[in-house]
């Protein structure tokens, strides 16, 4: 029987909370021309400016979230696992799981070199971005093409390029803001915030910012809402190019000086809680809002490693990889 592997991936993080370690990983992060398109002048500007005062700032915000490892990892390791025993207890005993990044560790070339010297004979990569984003699956794109570009032999590579359709993506999605409300009760809004890229990227034909409209669409008809009752932002902008915009933060303040008193927040982009979930979006843009006015804020975790989750990618592997006769 022919081995056969699944490689969840997921964008990175720094191997530690400090400013060395944030320095490396930012490095090599916003070095990628998928991320930010490469010139001398960004070269003069990442070097001369960010990576010199950037990283002790960053890492200061990882170690209010760090718990004997980086979310992000430690909650990508609990996936894989999920995800293997399940698909074992589906008779796919032949499937191993693995975790890798696009930065930093455990490095996605790693990770596939390693497969090539175990012997697998076909690998499906499941980046773990429900939509598709030139920036971040297709930085996934480049790196299983330098592979298969640098080995004159190689096991057989598939790459699923988004699952933002998924229904059960969409159920999983919808169960975990029902069990929140459940708890806590409904909110007067629901905040979608997704991770923005810059708007000039989308007006060059990446697909993202549609593929976010249509999963909040499919979102709001699960959950019965109206149009009044949700509404999509961007997050996490850097430098001074226009991103796609309603801002995430701009619009909680605006919210909180309306006269809005309740939100709740859920990141339908992110399959794992990270830096961006916790820190950004439950706690700072928390502050913006009841700072502005508001009365109550919670934010909705990810998917994470949930049993509706891990159900979610089962799913997804037996669509690509059928079971070995």
């Amino acid at each position: 029987m022919a081995r056969r592997a699944v490689l969840l991936v997921n964008l990175g993080t720094p191997d530690e909370p400090t400013a060395p370690a944030v320095r490396r990983y930012l490095k090599e992060f916003l070095w990628d021309d998928r991320v930010i398109k490469r010139n001398p002048l960004w070269w003069l500007v990442l070097n001369g400016i960010v990576l010199t005062f950037r990283p002790k700032r960053v890492a200061k915000l990882y170690q209010t979230v760090w718990q004997g490892d980086s979310p992000i990892r430690s909650i990508g390791y609990e996936q894989a696992s999920a995800l293997q025993e399940k698909l074992h207890s589906m008779g796919m005993q032949d499937i191993d799981v693995h975790l890798a990044m696009t930065y930093g560790k455990p490095s996605l070339r790693e990770r596939l070199q390693g497969l090539l010297a175990q012997g697998y004979e076909h690998c499906l990569l499941i980046p773990l971005y429900p939509q598709y984003s030139a920036t971040t699956t297709g930085a996934i794109y480049d790196q299983v093409a330098a592979y298969l570009q640098n080995n004159r032999n190689f096991c057989e590579v598939s790459v699923v390029k988004d699952y933002y359709r998924q229904p059960a993506y969409i159920h999983a999605l919808a169960e975990s803001i029902r069990a929140h409300w459940q708890q806590h009760g409904k909110a007067q809004k629901l905040l979608l915030s997704f991770h923005g890229i810059p708007k000039m990227y989308v007006e060059k034909g990446d697909p993202y910012q549609q593929q976010v409209i249509e999963t909040a669409d499919l979102l709001a008809k699960e959950l019965q809402l109206q149009s009044d009752e949700y509404q999509v932002c961007f997050q996490s902008r850097f430098g001074p190019t226009e991103w796609l915009q309603p801002y995430t933060d701009k619009t909680l303040e605006a919210w909180g000086a309306a006269g809005i008193e309740s939100v709740d927040a859920i990141c339908p982009a992110f399959a794992a809680d990270c830096l961006e979930t916790l820190e950004e979006i439950a706690e700072q843009n928390k502050e913006f809002f009841l700072h502005a006015g508001g009365k109550r804020y919670h934010y909705i975790p990810a998917l994470n490693a949930s049993p509706a989750h891990i159900d979610m990618l089962a799913t997804i592997v037996t669509q690509y990889l059928p079971r070995n006769i």
